[in-house]
């Protein structure tokens, strides 16, 4: 397989693809098992860490709060005494997909 396979066309999918097969060697599946179990196994993994960064990220601008406990994982919540900088940076978002749309 060419290696500028991966840089053209559909590349993040056959990528993605190829990614699930190299760490799963033995894998076989229908288009329908490889779009529901390969690809969403491999966007989870992806979503996963975007997600983790992100909560870092709100955590530590104040605007979620990390509730943290002994015997499970840490919960996020909103911090309702920064309700109005939350409204600024939604508003912000959409302001921006309003002009590149």
């Amino acid at each position: 397989m060419k290696a500028g396979l991966c840089l053209q066309g559909k590349s993040e999918i056959v990528c993605e693809i190829l990614t699930y097969l190299k760490d799963h060697p033995e894998a076989q599946d229908t288009l329908d098992g490889v779009v529901q179990w390969w690809m969403l196994e491999r966007k989870i993994i992806q979503q996963t860490a975007l997600v983790k960064e992100a909560l870092a990220e709100l955590v530590k601008k104040g605007v979620v709060l990390e509730r943290k406990t002994r015997s499970a994982p840490p919960r996020y919540c909103l911090n309702l005494k920064r309700a109005e900088e939350i409204n600024s940076i939604l508003e912000k978002k959409a302001r921006r997909k309003t002009l590149a749309g």
